[in-house]
């Protein structure tokens, strides 16, 4: 507690030291008659070393404000597109607090000059584009995109590697025009070398297609355009990196980051080869990966996704693996054929191994038992994915586009597990190995036609399809006979009219087979009927059409090997599954967009025919409704760089096959689940109030939002207990909604070489289940807050501390827990002697809850350091790097839901120490 007091009086005092040792130069600027200009740019560079000390831009008042050392010989360089600019000495007092100076711009005859200068400054705003001098900003140690883009006004880059500008997340990334990796940020901030760049060009209500544009909603939309430094065009750039270390065992390292641009084309390789525990390509990774598939129908009303059985492989945590070997390799090409044509397309290939050890105490809640289960898990994930994409556009009324993205992966997951249950002062012990695997494949094609029939008439088609082909394989080896209860006769037990044989070494040998085969078509064509430069007319007519096959076996391998099917109990139980199931929408929409002074209002309305239709046990069950679900999108503009955002979406909320098959399903060996062919669909409303306001006059920054979402007649999983198993079902629970409010708040603020960051996160759920046929309320509540303060200078160290505190709170009327987690966090980086630089990043964990009797208390530090030494000018870096330099060996999570009370130790990597040689092409 002292350490944390002491830590946040360091952060309050911190800013009083700050302004004591500078002075403040403000004033306006304005036209020759008096019109204050808003984005002029002010430069301050120090005259005797021709650096860059400060700069500003205007407010649209013609505001603007630098902070200044006093004491010093300044340059002020004062410009703006088409105006004569003002080039003037200052030198302030030195004991000058503030000082006023106003500057008047002239119209200049010889612009040229102006738009060359303009190009010198940190930063120009132009429309719906700003321009980053990225040398201004930076300090020379930056190693990566990322680097570079977490000290840019305006742009952060968070803890999952994405970029958001503004408070929007990036939704493309290029360089020098070209797309790259499908504009994926993540492999940008953390591949890009950070001295090939010149420039970053962030574009706001970006629209890849000339015809779109401004006539939908295009507000979050952000893209990044990366310029490069002369030198960096038809030449290969980038690095090679090699490493050997030991922790336990030897550890190595391999990486190569290739990247070659010219007018014509380009093409970037990335590789990475390492058992050190770094995961070039996770689960979050995949999912965003999708190929650049535009959204379908994104305002239209419907949710309806099409699951995938194999993204649970793809959740790889470095921080809870005890081992994580890593392969990966990509590249993408981009290529114009013809001044007509563009193609594009990757490919990638990624192989994980990953190796968890972990113990978790589980308590059922009114149960009357708990259960310690001790696992280790071994995984692999054996990923294809490859993608080809064109797009041709004869002339400015016409563009086609066509993208195809092919997904092949291997998955297996093998587990060595004991299970320990606790019940009325008695243990029992049985052997629990489980084994997982699955291939599936996946083709995703997607066509769009855009055609301008006159400036009023604007026609865009979409027409996407999608086969998947899954065939899970699970199986047990159990030394207790599945779905065992305490009650022999249980009626609810579906295995209680089974004999099961086990093996000659007294193990039961459990097999299911499932395979689902689903093919999916969206089609719709929008029609824009423009009234004039503020307002148009968007008509839709669409539709989707989707038919899925299941078929799920469940069978024992007996003592002599043979098979034996388990397709249905003797009271005629299912257990086996052959499910079609068809879902069809066609709708029919009508949005009007209009731009009235500050406000653009885009109300719509959609109508739909839904029709669902199950086939299975030689019954059919189908359903079909009609209904109409608005949708409204509002947005004020203040001024530039400050909005307030308001969207409403009612959404008709539809699942697929996997909720509607009735045979039995086991998800783990004490765990069913049952489909439920009656299944209907739930209605989401959802509100969202959004403000951002960033300014370049004073670069403070404030994002806030509130969300709420309210969920009526929601699928549920209700669950029914078997002694420690467990058979779930989805049903629609139609006396209750499920309703939840979330809110988010960020500020960011710079003065002169430092910024400081507050950010707070809070989300309230009110949320009903079913357990044992019981109605349960959850309410759950979680809070976090982060403040930090970091600095930028361009000589000296700098460094980064801060504070996080983290709090969930869960009650469902049968036990209320309540976790916490303290972080206090510090990095620091220092360049010194000729080449060294030495760099350190640590997080302090203090876990608790607010149970004395569970003495719940974890407490964990992490630790990592890196020795570089690169010789100016030199093509060669060598580095000395370690991670988890404490050696902590375990850390633990804890979680409550409706079921259980779960505390779970993850044994986590050791201490890695490494060398490593790169080399810079």
């Amino acid at each position: 507690m002292k350490n944390t007091q002491l830590l946040l009086a360091v952060l309050l005092a911190l800013p009083s030291i700050i302004f004591a040792q500078s002075m403040t130069l403000k004033g306006v600027v304005k036209d020759s008659i008096g019109n204050p200009l808003e984005l002029a740019n002010i430069i301050a560079t120090n005259k005797a070393e021709g650096t860059l000390e400060s700069y500003g831009i205007t407010d649209q008042s013609g505001r603007y404000k630098l902070d200044l050392a006093t004491g010093v010989t300044y340059d002020l360089k004062v410009s703006y597109l088409g105006l004569q600019s003002i080039l003037e000495e200052f030198t302030p007092a030195q004991d000058a607090d503030e000082v006023v100076k106003d500057f008047v711009l002239r119209e200049d005859p010889n612009q040229l000059d102006n738009v060359e200068l303009v190009y010198e400054m940190p930063v120009t705003i132009k429309g719906d584009t700003i321009v980053y001098n990225t040398d201004s900003f930076t300090n020379g140690t930056e190693r990566k995109l990322g680097d570079v883009l977490k000290k840019l006004p305006g742009v952060e880059v968070n803890d999952d590697g994405e970029i958001e500008v503004e408070g929007q997340v990036v939704s493309k990334v290029m360089i020098e025009g070209k797309e790259f990796f499908d504009g994926d940020s993540k492999l940008a901030t953390k591949n890009i070398p950070a001295d090939a760049l010149k420039k970053v060009e962030v574009l706001k209500n970006y629209n890849e297609v000339d015809q779109m544009r401004g006539l939908g909603n295009d507000q979050d939309n952000v893209a990044i355009n990366l310029r490069l430094k002369e030198g960096k065009t038809n030449f290969w750039f980038g690095d090679v990196t090699a490493g050997l270390g030991d922790g336990e065992k030897t550890r190595y390292l391999g990486k190569a980051k290739l990247f070659y641009y010219s007018p014509k084309g380009s093409i970037n390789v990335i590789s990475n080869f390492n058992n050190t525990g770094d995961v070039p390509f996770t689960f979050r990774d995949y999912f965003n990966f999708t190929g650049g598939f535009r959204g379908f129908n994104r305002r239209g009303g419907t949710g309806f996704n099409v699951s995938d059985s194999g993204l649970g492989f793809l959740t790889t945590q470095n921080n809870r693996a005890n081992e994580i070997e890593s392969n990966f390799v990509a590249a993408n090409f981009t290529y114009a054929a013809s001044p007509k044509w563009d193609l594009s397309g990757f490919a990638l290939l990624s192989d994980n191994k990953t190796n968890f050890v972990n113990n978790s105490l589980n308590t059922f809640i009114n149960q009357g038992f708990t259960q310690g289960f001790d696992e280790v898990t071994d995984q692999r994930n054996q990923l294809g994915m490859a993608k080809l994409s064109s797009k041709f556009k004869p002339n400015a009324s016409l563009q086609v586009d066509y993208d195809v993205l092919l997904k092949k992966s291997k998955q297996t997951e093998f587990s060595d597990g004991a299970s320990i249950i606790t019940q009325d002062g008695e243990t029992t012990t049985d052997i629990v190995d489980q084994n997982k695997e699955n291939e599936p494949f996946s083709i995703n094609q997607n066509a769009n036609v855009y055609f301008t029939l006159d400036e009023n008439n604007i026609f865009s088609g979409t027409f996407q399809h999608l086969y998947q082909d899954e065939n899970p394989f699970y199986s047990a080896l159990l030394s207790q006979e599945p779905f065992t209860s305490p009650n022999p006769d249980d009626p609810d037990n579906p295995f209680e009219a089974i004999d099961f044989t086990s093996g000659a070494d007294g193990l039961f040998d459990i097999n299911q087979n499932k395979s689902v085969i689903s093919n999916k078509l969206d089609a719709k064509i929008d029609y824009y009927y423009v009234l004039n430069n503020k307002s148009n007319l968007n008509f839709t007519l669409g539709t989707t059409l989707s038919r899925q096959d299941f078929n799920s076996n469940l069978f024992e391998i007996l003592e002599n090997g043979s098979s034996q099917d388990l397709n249905e109990t003797e009271d005629g139980t299912p257990i086996g599954n052959d499910v079609r199931f068809n879902f069809s929408d066609v709708f029919l929409g009508l949005h009007y967009k209009i731009k009235t002074g500050i406000f653009t209002i885009t109300p719509g309305l959609t109508l739909h025919n839904y029709t669902t239709k199950s086939t299975q046990l030689a019954s059919i069950t189908e359903d079909s409704e009609w209904m109409v679900l608005p949708d409204l999108y509002t947005v004020v503009e203040f001024s530039q760089g400050k909005s307030l955002r308001f969207n409403y979406q009612m959404t008709a909320q539809y699942t697929d096959v996997n909720n509607f098959v009735e045979g039995l399903l086991f998800n783990n060996y004490n765990s069913l689940f049952r489909g439920n062919r009656d299944i209907e669909n739930a209605i989401y409303h959802d509100v969202s109030l959004n403000y951002f306001s960033f300014s370049m006059f004073n670069f403070t920054s404030l994002f806030g939002g509130v969300n709420y979402s309210r969920r009526v007649d929601p699928i549920k999983t209700a669950g029914d207990f078997i002694g420690i198993n467990r058979i779930s079902r989805p049903v629609n629970n139609t006396n209750f909604a499920d309703q939840t409010l979330s809110a988010n708040a960020r500020f960011s603020k710079r003065f002169k070489k430092w910024k400081f960051n507050a950010s707070a996160r809070g989300s309230y759920s009110d949320l009903n289940n079913i357990v044992n046929t019981e109605d349960r309320n959850t309410k759950n509540l979680t809070q976090n807050y982060t403040t930090s303060a970091e600095t930028n200078f361009k000589e000296g160290p700098n460094f980064e501390i801060g504070y996080n505190f983290t709090s969930t709170n869960s009650d469902n009327g049968v036990t209320d827990r309540t976790f916490f987690t303290n972080r206090p966090f510090a990095n620091a980086e220092w360049s010194f002697g000729k080449g060294f630089t030495i760099a350190a990043d640590w997080s302090l964990y203090n876990y608790d809850d607010n149970d004395d009797s569970t003495e719940i208390e974890n407490r964990y530090s992490f630790l990592e350091a890196n020795l570089y030494y690169k010789k100016p000018e030199s093509k060669w870096e060598f580095r000395i790097q370690a991670t988890n330099l404490l050696d902590v060996d375990v850390i633990s999570t804890n979680s409550v839901n409706d079921f259980t009370i779960s505390n779970t130790e993850y044994f986590v990597q050791p201490r890695i120490v490494m060398f490593t040689v790169q080399y810079s092409l």
